[in-house]
């Protein structure tokens, strides 16, 4: 097991030592290269990812053809489908490796085997209403901010993914423009240099 996940587990999840040894077989560890699609759009989604080394994000593509990010995930953070994880219904979204990444899957077989353990399931219970306040606020975000404190939420969320994306990904998750955004780190560069 990787030892990221496993301080992850002990850390967030209040898993124990022996728990940690009990799940050693039931952990996965992937490797996708960069451009990699863990899941496309259409597809049945039947894991969620843990990100030890990489990037992925999430995103859906609408009509014209046009990207709209719905999230990244860096080192440490969980990505999925969940409504086709938990619904059993086609994936609305498709998840792509942005840097070569290597995962811990997330499966049904683990999923079961934590869910006997009431520890866990109270912070997993925990974890999911935050991901539901962090997604309210996202909403409110995209719906009222301006451009500025939208990229400003961003950088302090993903703090040094602007080097690792590029601008028009950045700008799709923003929901502006990527001339927008340009605009926008300009003039809070020029700002820090007064």
């Amino acid at each position: 097991m990787s030892l990221r996940f496993g301080n992850y587990l002990k850390r967030n999840m209040g898993v124990t030592d022996a728990e940690l040894e009990s799940l050693l077989p039931l952990i996965k560890i992937k490797v996708y290269p960069k451009k990699t699609f863990l899941l496309r759009d259409g597809e049945l989604a039947k894991n969620s990812f843990y990100v030890e080394k990489g990037l992925l994000c999430s995103y859906s593509v609408d009509g014209k053809g046009k990207q709209h990010i719905i999230q990244f995930a860096p080192e440490d953070w969980f990505i999925s489908e969940r409504s086709s994880v938990y619904f059993k219904i086609a994936s609305r979204f498709t998840i792509e490796a942005l840097e070569e990444t290597t995962v811990v899957v997330i499966d049904k077989e683990y999923t079961d085997y934590v869910s006997g353990w009431p520890a866990y399931q109270e912070k997993n219970e925990l974890s999911l209403q935050t991901h539901i306040r962090h997604l309210q606020a996202r909403i409110n975000m995209l719906l009222g901010a301006t451009a500025e404190e939208k990229y400003l939420e961003f950088i302090r969320l993903y703090p040094g993914l602007y080097q690792r994306v590029p601008q028009w990904r950045i700008a799709s998750y923003l929901g502006i423009t990527p001339e927008s955004l340009s605009r926008v780190r300009k003039e809070l560069a020029e700002r820090s240099h007064r």
